[in-house]
């Protein structure tokens, strides 16, 4: 058990799907070789098969507190990137020549279904989910590794892979029911999110989170009272885990989407809201109801000029609140390396 849980705490119901978390990620943490696939950081369009490709019927995690089957997730699940013409299109100088993928059309690339909704016209709806390394309070990953290169830092509850001590057996990738391990090939060893743990030990939030420009990312610890976690987690209870009947108890939450109104057919406002509430409850679990009819009450408040701690915490005005004691700027910190052994 760790001494304090650091966690992370979505709104999503400011996501835009722009992927600046997703690249901010990327260009820190995954240059090198074999990581051309990873993407620790994910934004899904729900509904759809997120990455890996239909992951949520992949298996993994606990049922009753026993470990069950999964599936181990290759690279073409994930989405292999594709090369494009790059230096005919834009360097060659031939007319005509538009920029194209190498060795004809490609594959399904990890968010080959990016904004692709579900519903029917005028009721037809999506919303964005991203995704990370959920740095569960009961890990699957870590239990399912025979060589105990998976561990959880005692200061933060952080998950980390001890690459000294991998030897790329990949239980972890069939026990997590997430799918958020990625395997290097080139290496022979698992890697995932590490939560910018370097960062955090110098006081400087996540990555995603402080390139985020729709501030709907919260980072800090369950237990401080006075910290933007611990009231929208346990004070509100508007932030939910993800699939929490996987059983691995995730440290990742998320504000459910509200969505507008279904119509009838004269084109009137039915009052139901355009993402199905049976669909969010497979997501975030029964609670889902409770949380969402709290929202419209706290907004309500809102615009009737009453006093609501829980929206000026989710519109984050002072937006450096969102990171609790990770306020440091990253110009104050040494410049983090990422070293490859």
């Amino acid at each position: 058990m760790s001494k304090r849980q650091v966690a992370m705490v979505m709104d999503l119901n400011k996501c835009i799907g722009c992927q600046t978390c997703t690249v901010a990620c990327k260009t820190l943490w995954t240059r090198n070789e074999g990581q051309k696939h990873m993407l620790w950081n994910t934004v899904n369009t729900q509904p759809g098969q997120g990455t890996p490709h239909n992951w949520e019927k992949m298996g993994g995690g606990f049922r009753n507190g026993e470990p069950q089957p999964g599936h181990r997730p290759g690279v073409g699940d994930f989405g292999k990137a594709w090369d494009f013409n790059y230096k005919e299109a834009f360097h060659g100088g031939e007319p005509g020549v538009r920029l194209a993928p190498l060795g004809g059309e490609p594959g399904q690339g990890p968010n080959h279904d990016e904004d692709v909704g579900g519903g029917t016209y005028p009721d037809n709806y999506f919303f964005y989910l991203p995704r990370l390394c959920n740095h569960c309070t009961h890990p699957a990953c870590l239990e399912a590794c025979p060589r105990k290169a998976i561990e959880k830092r005692e200061e933060d509850g952080i998950v980390l892979i001890n690459e000294d001590h991998c030897r790329g057996f990949r239980f972890c990738q069939e026990a997590c029911p997430y799918k958020k391990i990625y395997f290097n090939e080139a290496r022979g060893i698992s890697q995932k999110c590490i939560f910018c743990f370097p960062r955090l030990d110098q006081g400087v939030a996540n990555a995603c989170a402080r390139q985020c420009p729709g501030r709907l990312r919260f980072v800090g610890y369950l237990d401080d009272p006075d910290g933007p976690i611990h009231k929208l987690v346990h004070k509100y209870g508007v932030a939910l885990p993800l699939h929490p009947e996987y059983g691995t108890e995730p440290n990742v939450y998320y504000v459910p989407p509200l969505s507008p109104s279904k119509h009838d057919a004269d084109g009137k406002p039915t009052g139901e809201m355009q993402i199905p509430l049976d669909y969010l409850e497979s997501l975030f679990g029964k609670k889902v109801h409770q949380v969402l009819a709290l929202l419209i009450d706290e907004r309500e408040k809102n615009r009737k000029g009453e006093k609501s701690e829980l929206m000026d915490i989710l519109i984050a005005r002072e937006w450096i609140k969102n990171f609790g004691p990770f306020d440091k700027h990253p110009r104050s910190i040494e410049n983090i390396k990422v070293v490859v052994k």
